[in-house]
């Protein structure tokens, strides 16, 4: 077996293994671990085929940002396990029902498979970048190849999405500045502006003796 046979299997086995603990875990906080888990699998097996790419967002967006966004979350709600317990006992026929479906789903689709041929596949997907792939190994990876297109061929459309994200920024920034009844407004003037002198205040402490 080679090396990258093994990382296969390895990663592979990891997410199935770690995918089916996100639902098996009775532990809300052990399930976005697992979540995790089974995202950093798939990144690896991304890797492995040469989508650099794909690995990399998939790290840094979901691993990165939402799972622990999951995990914060989860850490800082008060869950309550015995209802949590109720509800799936009573919702088990259901989803056991629905989770039946899909696996017959998944085994129809897996059992009438059927893998197209080397000419089949060039006919429906001709590459005419192979022959520049021969004769030029040592080009562009494809992190360097996706930036070339992206900076080049669709840079204005990678502005105009800058400029959408940015609106959807401020925009959510000027919601936070609504003056509500009850609720404290701090005043960002007043704050960039703020002085040194403002921030902190030095207190002579005699010993023996507290702050009161």
């Amino acid at each position: 077996m080679t090396l990258a046979a093994f990382a296969f299997y390895l990663f592979a086995f990891a997410a199935v293994a770690s995918g089916l603990m996100v639902v098996a875990s009775k532990n809300p906080v052990h399930s976005v671990l697992f979540l995790i888990s089974a995202f950093i699998s798939a990144a690896g097996l991304f890797v492995l085929m040469g989508a650099e790419y794909l690995a990399m967002v998939l790290v840094v967006v979901y691993v990165g940002a939402v799972a622990v966004l999951f995990l914060f979350v989860v850490m800082m709600l008060d869950v309550d396990f015995v209802e949590m317990k109720q509800g799936f006992l009573q919702y088990l026929p259901i989803g056991g029902a629905l989770a039946a479906i899909v696996v017959f789903e998944l085994i129809m689709v897996v059992a009438v498979w059927a893998f197209p041929s080397d000419a089949e596949m060039a006919r429906a997907h001709p590459s005419p970048t192979a022959a520049e792939t021969i004769t030029n190994p040592n080009g562009p990876n494809n992190i360097e190849s996706l930036g070339l297109i992206l900076y080049t061929d669709y840079v204005h459309y990678f502005q105009i999405a800058g400029m959408v994200l940015l609106v959807a920024m401020i925009g959510a920034i000027i919601l936070t500045f609504r003056t509500r009844d009850g609720i404290k407004k701090q005043d960002p003037g007043k704050q960039v502006g703020r002085k040194r002198e403002e921030g902190y205040e030095l207190v002579d402490i005699k010993p023996g003796q507290g702050l009161s």
